[in-house]
């Protein structure tokens, strides 16, 4: 039986603070001693009272309004009660029924079309400690306890694994963009629980399976798979699938059972009694919507309808804040704003790779946009023949000399020399009697070969139109 997913999402992300979210300790945490970033607020002790991290919270409205939320007008925190061994208080300080902000929707496209997804809400609350299972004990690492959490909750909009990834690449953007969080997966600043079932009408079914701590984009689309296999099998067997909550084996997307899920009525909300209600004036938010760039989406249209990028190139681009800073920067160097499409392909294929290839950083690199700009007008204007052109950026790349530079001192110009290439073509008819006599059988693949040939005595710097004509001159004569 086919069945449809119903997939919605909760998005864990720590926002780039100094401090934890109510207390003084440093939010730097990873790969610190265990335990050195404490203090009585995060380890919960008695008397210790928790003051809210302003950074954090306006980080929060930044990204809710990114996301266009509604910032509601009064926003509080609360309590959430469960027990667990990280959770050193007992609770979570967290939202419930007052966020910070409701109502949103990104818009990422999915196959070539744009799709709204919508958000539910935006808070902000408190992240737990790490509990360490080693042999038979659990220890417990409570560095990361309190570090500010920003939460984004999705309606169940998802009915495809494609559609999952496109939501997350885009929101993983606009957080960079807004420089929220770097949303550093390895390091744990961002995060996923899924929440799947599967449907036959398309309408919400009774049950929702929540996995959590999905620490990876690649792991998320493994589970959704995973998910959806186990799930089909046992509604076709016939089982009743219940409310329950699933945990990761390892990294290969499967998912075990861990316990009944909770409903709200489980975490017995309470006002936090020891934090007043927060008010958002007009003229902070209004500051802050100013402060957010123009994002991934908007940008990448711009570049399709603006500078008829080719959409896959301009996806691409916007991608990473290296790409699109450097190609901004080209685009405004270019004199033909034909060339824009010719100056993204070599940004993004030649260029990046030998980036990559040297693990270098795009704006760190000796490679100037005005360089790529210029190699793109001299491959136009005829000057440089495109293999070429390649020796000619590796060079750049290695010396930081500009492109003309590089041709003069390596003599990798276009051949001009009339004479010189006609003796070089002559010197190939000469070598290869056999192609000749191919090329005089009606061989269509003879000039092909000294065509070659020709390319391999002159490095690839003489123009094959050209070639070809004086091969047919000369094979005739």
């Amino acid at each position: 039986m086919k069945y449809q997913p119903i997939i919605g999402l909760e998005v864990h992300l720590q926002p780039k603070t100094k401090s934890k979210m109510f207390c003084g300790c440093s939010a730097k945490y990873f790969g610190k001693e265990p335990n050195t970033h404490t203090c009585p607020v995060c380890l919960g002790l008695p008397g210790a009272l928790p003051v809210p991290n302003r950074a954090a919270i306006e980080k929060c409205i930044k990204l809710a309004l990114a996301l266009n939320c509604t910032i509601l007008s009064e926003s509080k925190f609360d309590r959430k009660n469960y027990f667990y061994p990280d959770l050193p208080k007992g609770y979570q300080i967290s939202q419930y029924d007052q966020p910070i902000s409701e109502s949103g929707w990104l818009e990422a496209d999915v196959n070539g079309d744009a799709k709204r997804f919508r958000i539910t809400r935006v808070h902000i609350e408190e992240d737990t400690g790490k509990s360490i299972h080693k042999d038979d004990k659990t220890l417990l690492d409570f560095n990361k306890s309190g570090v500010p959490l920003i939460e984004i909750v999705t309606e169940p909009d998802f009915i495809s694994k494609e559609e999952v990834d496109a939501f997350a690449k885009r929101l993983r953007q606009i957080v960079r963009y807004c420089e929220i969080s770097d949303a550093d997966m390895e390091k744990g600043q961002m995060r996923f629980e899924l929440n799947i079932s599967l449907s036959e009408s398309g309408q919400l079914p009774e049950y929702k399976v929540e996995v959590k701590n999905i620490g990876s984009i690649s792991v998320l689309q493994k589970v959704i798979d995973f998910e959806i296999k186990r799930q089909a099998k046992a509604l076709d067997a016939g089982e009743k699938l219940e409310q329950e909550t699933r945990g990761l084996k390892g990294m290969s997307g499967e998912t075990l059972a861990q316990r009944i899920k909770e409903g709200s009525a489980d975490y017995r909300y309470f006002p936090e009694p020891d934090i007043p209600p927060m008010r958002f004036e007009k003229k902070l938010v209004e500051k802050i919507q100013k402060e957010i760039p123009e994002l991934p989406q908007e940008k990448k249209w711009r570049y399709v309808n603006d500078q008829k990028i080719e959409i896959d190139s301009a996806e691409t681009i916007v991608a990473s804040k290296d790409l699109f800073t450097f190609f901004e920067q080209g685009v405004q160097e270019l004199k033909d704003e034909k060339l824009a499409q010719n100056f993204a392909n070599w940004l993004i294929g030649d260029l990046r790779r030998l980036t990559k290839k040297h693990e270098v950083d795009l704006l760190d690199s000796k490679v100037t946009p005005k360089h790529l700009v210029e190699l793109v007008q001299l491959l136009k204007e005829g000057k440089l023949r495109t293999a070429i052109a390649k020796e000619v950026l590796t060079k750049v790349f290695e010396t930081g000399k500009s492109p003309s530079e590089v041709m003069q001192e390596s003599d990798l110009g276009v051949m001009e020399d009339d004479g010189e290439l006609e003796e070089i073509v002559q010197k190939v008819i000469d070598s290869n009697p056999k192609s000749v006599d191919d090329y005089k059988n009606k061989n269509e693949n003879a000039i092909k070969f000294l065509l070659g040939q020709v390319m391999k005595e002159t490095r690839g710097q003489a123009d094959p139109i050209i070639v070809k004509q004086l091969l047919e001159k000369l094979l005739t004569s």
